[in-house]
């Protein structure tokens, strides 16, 4: 069982998002380190999976491998951020099934409005990992959780790339069940809940729109 919150604070996941955060990295740049990076922390966010045995064969003998078990997993992204983490979890986890929810935050309230959810089929007996490179007030973040257990998920993983103190409290107050993997905690938000320091609006930055 992971820790309710993990930073994963390994070298190269520390380096990357450094330079992510640079305000003159260009669109392809910030793209392109969102997949290694992703890539990198989808390491961790499957840690503890389970396994069973299969019996196979070598070129040297026949042995009983381990193998992972269970329904194939789900890849849930918050979209529309979410699906530059997507790609590099995908690219280690290709089996696994994928999904969308759709919110926008409205810039008055700070809450989340629901405009798309398409998932996969059997969400009770798939791990469960949301995808969204930012947890800032941690409203939209809920949101999508509040969906997918009303959709049936059980076992369900929050993985981004940067989080707030306030939307890591208000993800433990709603979903305690619901382990939180980042690679950063960043130090507040400002009064329009954007993560500061942060890096900016991930969406704009990755698809180079203002």
């Amino acid at each position: 069982m992971l820790d309710h919150l993990t930073v994963v604070t390994h070298p190269l996941v520390q380096h990357k998002l450094t330079i992510m955060r640079k305000k003159e990295t260009s669109t392809g740049g910030f793209r392109r380190l969102l997949r290694e990076i992703s890539l990198l922390l989808a390491y961790e966010v499957t840690r503890g999976l389970d396994m069973t045995t299969t019996r196979i064969e070598t070129p040297m003998e026949e042995m009983d491998a381990p193998i992972l078990d269970g329904k194939k997993l789900a890849l849930i992204s918050i979209l529309r951020a979410g699906n530059g983490l997507l790609d590099g979890v995908l690219e280690l986890v290709p089996a696994a099934r994928v999904g969308f929810v759709g919110l926008y935050r409205d810039p008055e309230t700070l809450l989340p409005v629901q405009y798309y959810c398409k998932v996969p089929e059997q969400l009770e007996d798939r791990l469960v990992i949301a995808v969204d490179p930012m947890l800032a007030t941690g409203n939209s973040s809920v949101a999508a959780i509040d969906l997918l257990k009303q959709k049936g998920a059980k076992n369900i993983r929050f993985l981004c790339l940067l989080a707030s103190p306030e939307g890591i409290a208000t993800m433990k107050a709603a979903h305690p069940d619901v382990p939180i993997i980042t690679a950063s905690v960043d130090r507040e938000l400002d009064s329009h809940g954007y993560i500061v320091p942060g890096l900016g609006d991930a969406g704009d930055r990755m698809f180079g729109t203002k």
